[in-house]
């Protein structure tokens, strides 16, 4: 199994990758802030982490409010800073443990969470600001490991209760001690808070006492916390500073009983700064946690059982699409009417810039509808394609088949052809005047 060897909670401020960025070190006012972070780089340098699990929440960066999820888990492969106005830190990209990410994505969906997934979306200051400062890169510049970002929507309400978050971190723990991998040690990061309201006539608002209360229950009694509601939260600490229920989602994942090896809280301005290591407190029983482990990933597998003796099926799967998300996300362009006239005007110059490889390049020119199907690509966006040329949907069907159309028309009630393609494309299509092309 993947170990949990302990956590992290950190706010998120801003304010810590400011301060890092401009050399504050030596600054005293900022000074009580590397200082308060140089057990976690400590601890962190002595556990040697291979994969951190980030729970954050966006700033209206990469999420915005045509699409707001309450839990979205990262599943790609690499994760850059987001610019936030002012262009993005100087910081190089951050590699994911995409197959950690999807077996995790199962479990909590196998577990009934409705997760949303993400990838090729930059991470902001909610992860990138507590991450520069306590998990500093190599002399060559890459991150001593890899990163899984969890995504909470904390900013539009309705939001997850402090309750439903730490019962997302109880399945996150089982989804983690079951992944497959004996070797691989996570650690839990939270971020968020404390006290603090950036907007408003109250804005400026903290509470000392009420942080510091908060730690206390955090560690030793999280269920007054769990029977909190957010307007008592925000009551007590600031309307962003009910953000704390990430906490809860790391709390959740971590024993009943935990140590706590460090702690620090400061307030030098808007936000009170705190961060704290935890590890277990709790004794781990081998082969019952085996059994455990045995029976969650029977659980996760449940739903899908027997699917893999679908003949000609090719299930989008987590893997798929971190895979091939590459090809996926150019032929999503073709939604756009600009990329359309592109494409048909010169699709190779728009090939180059996606970056597809030969192969992928291949599979659209010859519009090799079951090749793509096979390499990966979803069939909804390959009637996006069949729309765009001029090829219905009955064509890609039969094609997908290996027959023609003429043949395959035989197995339906009626010989309709229909596309996605709007009014002015259809009326103008080959196929809807003679029948087009194969």
């Amino acid at each position: 199994m993947a170990r949990i060897i302990g956590a992290i909670a950190s706010s998120h401020t801003p304010t810590i990758g400011f301060a890092l960025d401009a050399n504050k070190q030596n600054d005293a006012v900022w000074a009580p802030i590397f200082k308060a972070y140089e057990p976690v780089r400590a601890w962190l340098d002595e556990k040697k982490p291979d994969v951190l699990l980030v729970v954050y929440n966006d700033h209206v960066t990469s999420f915005f409010f045509d699409h707001y999820s309450a839990f979205a888990l990262g599943i790609g492969e690499s994760w850059l800073p987001a610019d936030e106005g002012g262009g993005a830190r100087d910081l190089p990209a951050v590699g994911g443990h995409a197959a950690l990410a999807r077996h995790i994505g199962q479990s909590l969906v196998a577990d009934e969470f409705d997760m949303s997934f993400f990838q090729g979306k930059p991470l902001d200051h909610g992860c990138f600001s507590p991450l520069s400062i306590m998990w500093p890169r190599k002399e060559e510049g890459g991150w001593p490991g890899t990163i899984v970002p969890l995504q909470c929507g904390v900013l539009q309400f309705p939001v997850p209760s402090a309750r439903r978050c730490f019962k997302l971190g109880q399945a996150l723990r089982r989804a983690i001690e079951s992944y497959p991998d004996d070797d691989l040690k996570v650690a839990i990061v939270a971020t968020g808070g404390l006290s603090h309201q950036v907007h408003g006539e109250r804005c400026g608002f903290n509470n000392t006492s009420w942080d510091n209360e908060f730690l206390d229950l955090f560690e030793k009694d999280p269920e007054v916390i769990l029977n909190m509601t957010q307007a008592e939260l925000a009551r007590l600490g600031g309307w962003e500073g009910a953000e704390i229920i990430m906490w809860m989602v790391m709390r959740g994942a971590m024993p009943a009983r935990i140590n706590c090896l460090h702690r620090d809280y400061y307030l030098p301005s808007m936000t009170g700064i705190a961060v704290a290591v935890y590890e277990s407190d709790v004794a781990v029983d081998p082969a019952r946690q085996a059994r455990a482990n045995a029976e969650q990933r029977a659980h996760i597998a449940h739903q899908t059982a027997g699917a893999e003796a679908l003949e000609g099926t090719y299930p989008f799967t987590l893997e798929r699409s971190v895979a091939h998300y590459r090809i996926n996300r150019y032929l999503h362009q073709l939604i756009e009417p600009a990329f359309r006239a592109r494409f048909l005007g010169d699709p190779e110059p728009t090939y180059e810039e996606a970056g597809l490889t030969l192969e992928e390049r291949d599979l659209i020119a010859r519009r090799d509808w079951r090749g793509m199907i096979r390499y990966g690509v979803i069939f909804f966006l390959l009637e996006k394609l069949g729309a765009v040329v001029g090829v219905s949907n009955l064509h890609i069907y039969a094609a997908m088949r290996g027959e023609s159309l003429e043949d395959f028309q035989k197995t339906r009630n009626t010989k309709a052809l229909y596309s996605v393609a709007g009014k002015g494309a259809a009326d103008t299509a080959d196929w809807n005047q003679d029948g087009g092309r194969t």
